[in-house]
């Protein structure tokens, strides 16, 4: 079997090509769209690894051709769940978010079965918001770009703030009902009396203030989408009538006495953990697994960490862009402090932090103060300063990710050669260049540092 790498990068091509290769694949490359064209014509091309920013043109563009009739794993950078989902929609096997782990290639090239698969129709999005380069958050990007299209009802739980209503916003936004109603409810936010009204709508005069017929949000959603946020507040008596709808597909309002049938797709969130409240008898158990259909977990923020730098940059824009004033430049120093906060309200904390900043910082620049200062807490700059390890694992995590995709070699050597002339500068400083004093507090031999003065080419009598 062969393996076509369509990439303009060649570092990427070589690293792909051996990994492929020790795989037992026969290996061929093409650098452009046209290249790739030529290569098609071979047989027996089992798989295709695809670039999506190509000199010639669009790689999701030149998929959604149908040119290629066999797996393809697209190549990018992009790691929203919208480029996600229009990956998966142009009829792409899997995709890699770049720098990729060659082990997932590995993984994938196993996975490789004669597929065929025609692109759907585009439906009209919106911008995407759901960002992350998170482990954690690429799976859930593959697992929602899979049922996007689909009917399929989704149980989205997380920690509040985490997005939930926006991860069901962009589901129904990228399904095939994108162009009817989107409705959402927050189930928790409405008395329990009149939920039943919101629901499933009333006739005149089944109550007292029922002065109008009206219908509920599963007649509203008739074709398109129904968001019950906050689920797992929902009443006994009215799971049960959810649950009845749901299996019947139709809804009788309140005071009628005859059923509509709805077309609605249906999507559900909570904050709590409904196993343990059906444990205590408080959720039923054949509603969750009517709803449990496909469960899409989102992480808080505290565990996505490395998420938070490109999540602050996106909010910041957004709230810039938003008020109609120019974007403050976020320092580095700044960036840590963000990533150092737990975010207890998740993102919805973190995007009212940035428009904070975006209102109030008074410069031109976004300092670790102005930070701190925004997350209420002006003495964070002294309370949360980082250890020696924790500053190392930070630098040394950067530094692999600005590798990508190539190996890294001799790391140990890289590391000792980028410290060890730091450490003597600064402890030469501290003992005005007297090599006696320097040797004391590093715990060396003069002649130790006498050496390695010499290797780095540090002048002692600069500190004097």
């Amino acid at each position: 079997m062969k393996a076509l790498i369509i990439d303009d990068d060649e570092g990427i091509r070589w690293i792909l090509d051996k990994v492929l290769c020790e795989e037992g694949l026969d290996v061929l490359q093409a650098g452009s769209i046209s290249e790739a064209k030529i290569e098609l014509e071979n047989d027996d091309i089992g798989i295709v690894f695809l670039d999506v920013y190509l000199p010639d043109g669009n790689g999701m563009d030149f998929l959604a051709t149908g040119a290629m009739q066999m797996p393809v794993v697209l190549l990018t950078a992009e790691t929203t769940f919208g480029h996600a989902a229009e990956a998966y929609r142009v009829g792409a096997m899997e995709y890699l978010p770049k720098p990729f782990d060659l082990d997932e290639v590995r993984q994938l090239v196993q996975r490789v079965r004669p597929v065929k698969k025609a692109p759907a129709p585009k439906p009209k999005v919106k911008e995407d918001l759901i960002i992350g380069r998170s482990q954690a958050m690429q799976d859930m990007f593959r697992t929602l770009g899979r049922v996007a299209t689909s009917d399929l009802t989704v149980l989205i739980t997380g920690e509040s703030g985490t997005g939930k209503e926006m991860v069901a916003r962009t589901l129904h936004e990228r399904s095939q009902r994108a162009d009817k109603a989107f409705v959402a409810i927050n189930t928790a936010a409405i008395p329990a009396d009149l939920l039943e009204s919101e629901l499933f709508g009333h006739e005149k005069g089944s109550f007292t203030g029922a002065d109008k017929t009206r219908a509920g949000r599963f007649e509203q959603a008739d074709g398109g989408t129904l968001f019950l946020d906050e689920i797992g507040d929902m009443p006994a008596a009215l799971q049960a009538k959810l649950l009845r709808v749901l299996e019947e597909g139709r809804v009788q309002r309140v005071g009628g006495s005859q059923s509509k049938v709805v077309d609605v797709r249906l999507l559900a969130a909570t904050h709590q953990h409904l196993p343990e409240k059906i444990n205590k008898g408080e959720f039923r158990e054949d509603l969750y697994y009517r709803l449990n259909v496909i469960p899409v977990h989102i992480p808080p923020l505290r565990e996505r960490r490395d998420d938070i730098p490109a999540l602050s940059i996106h909010l910041l824009n957004e709230a810039v862009e938003e008020l109609g004033m120019d974007a403050p430049i976020l320092l580095d120093d700044a960036v840590d402090l963000l990533c150092r906060h737990d975010w207890p309200g998740n993102v919805r904390e973190l995007k009212n932090v940035m428009r904070r900043l975006a209102v109030l910082t008074p410069g031109a620049s976004i300092t670790l103060s102005d930070v701190a200062l925004a997350l209420g807490n002006v003495t964070n700059t002294q309370q949360d300063e980082e250890t020696m390890a924790q500053a190392v694992t930070r630098c040394t995590r950067q530094y692999l990710h600005q590798l990508g995709y190539a190996k890294a070699t001799n790391l140990h050597q890289y590391m000792l050669e980028q410290t060890e002339p730091a450490l003597l500068i600064l402890a030469m400083e501290r003992c005005h260049g007297n090599k006696l004093k320097v040797a004391e507090m590093l715990g060396l031999n003069r002649n130790t540092v006498r050496k390695l003065l010499r290797k780095y080419e540090i002048d002692p009598q600069s500190f004097r």
